[in-house]
């Protein structure tokens, strides 16, 4: 109970916190502000070189798998379960300088604040870097902790190729980060993780903490429909095998199958293209992707068959032929109740405004959850802004969100006596 009352009063340092966001941020910087280190660059090497610098001057030994992942612990700790927190350094082209890497940076204040006032725990506590969590460069998107999980193959893994062709291996071992552990061989007591919301809720509601209970499921469809090329002007209305117009009708039909599902449900097309994509030729092919969300198992498959039942309906009425590729699929996460519940108290003993979440993004977090009980914290974003050079946090949402992570690591951990 005294060590209990002993640690109720410790903050991280969230000065220190806030400089190494501002410092990892210049290391590849965007062009409006915010950040391009994209998974395997040059930048985010570097990105990984000072990270690795400062888990060392923490007193922590720094451990590289097969996939690029960083774990860092205290010495002596690796054999065992160690309860880890983190994120990802890396980003999107133009990115942010807070999504991903402020889990990553908390978790190493949590333990530099840990060290310096003596704490000993029962279990080690340490700090990960997932490699390609955003996935824009090498698809798809957790890449390493879902090779971590036995969910990719790890050759698999290692044969994903980017835009211009080159291997993940390839770059990985080109930049230096090819570590000899084999993936997924790690033991993990427990795993948090800190982020910022990428929402609005938080900050519309003036809460500091969001409390991530759930991680929605996902679904990415990608769909092809196919008409008939045409002039504009001389192919009458009633004549039309209109590829366009079926895909603004499909669109229209994912927003009210996601509306009608409220409060959770989410649908989006993000991507399209047309062809032949001329001013005057109806379009004989619309290709688009359907981002469809719910953290109800059951609700997400009844959106994707009403989906598909909408696009063969669209498709009889406009003479359309239609192909359904399913690219993405991601079971909704029910984060372990204890770890929930030591973010929950920590953020009431703290005195924190907080309010339970789901989580709408994929995280590494939703995939290490399979292997070893998981929760998320959330702090706000300025206008729910993320995947933005314009995304913004404050100094104190960021400390508040490491004060949280600190408390339940310590939770989690157990003091030792």
């Amino acid at each position: 109970m005294n060590e209990q009352a002993a640690i109720a009063d410790l903050r991280v340092n969230g000065q220190r916190l806030w400089d190494c966001l501002e410092k990892m941020a210049q290391v590849g910087p965007g062009v409006a502000g915010g950040c391009n280190r994209q998974a395997l660059s040059d930048a985010d090497a570097r990105g990984r070189q000072l990270l690795a610098e400062w888990l060392v001057e923490a007193g922590l030994q720094v451990a590289v798998d097969d996939m690029g992942n960083m774990f860092a612990q205290a010495a002596g700790s690796a054999a065992q379960p160690v309860v880890y927190a983190g994120s990802h350094n890396d980003t999107q082209p133009t990115g942010g300088k807070y999504d991903g890497v402020l889990g990553v940076l908390a978790a190493l204040e949590a333990v530099r604040t840990i060290n310096e006032h003596n704490i000993k725990t029962v279990r080690p506590v340490g700090v990960v870097n997932w490699s390609n969590e955003e996935g824009c460069r090498f698809a798809p998107p957790m890449l390493a902790s879902g090779v971590f999980v036995g969910v990719h193959a790890r050759q698999w893994a290692h044969d994903r190729k980017d835009g211009a062709g080159c291997r993940f291996a390839d770059e990985l071992a080109r930049i230096g980060w090819a570590g000899d552990e084999p993936c997924g061989q790690r033991r993990i007591a427990a795993y948090y993780e800190l982020h910022i919301e990428q929402g609005p809720v938080l900050e519309n509601e003036n809460m500091q903490i969001g409390v991530v209970t759930h991680g929605q499921g996902v679904r990415w469809l990608q769909i092809t429909l196919a008409g008939r090329a045409a002039h504009t002007g001389t192919t009458p209305m009633d004549m039309r095998a209109d590829a366009g117009l079926g895909m603004a009708r499909l669109i229209d039909a994912a927003n009210q199958i996601a509306l009608a599902r409220q409060p959770d449900a989410v649908a989006t097309v993000g991507q399209c293209r047309l062809h032949p994509n001329s001013r005057n030729v109806i379009a004989g092919e619309a290709v688009f992707t359907v981002d469809l969300r719910s953290p109800d198992r059951q609700l997400l498959a009844q959106m994707e068959d009403e989906l598909r039942s909408r696009g063969d309906d669209v498709c009889r009425q406009l003479g359309l032929q239609m192909q359904v590729e399913s690219l993405v699929e991601f079971d909704p996460v029910q984060f372990n109740q204890e770890c929930v519940t030591q973010v929950r108290e920590a953020a009431a003993m703290l005195g924190y405004a907080h309010r339970d979440l789901i989580a709408g993004g994929g995280h590494d977090a939703c995939y290490i959850s399979r292997v070893a009980p998981a929760a998320m914290i959330m702090c706000p974003c300025v206008g729910g802004i993320s995947h933005n050079e314009a995304e913004a946090i404050t100094p104190q949402w960021a400390s508040a969100g490491a004060n949280v992570l600190l408390h339940a690591l310590l939770q989690t951990a157990g003091l030792a006596s």
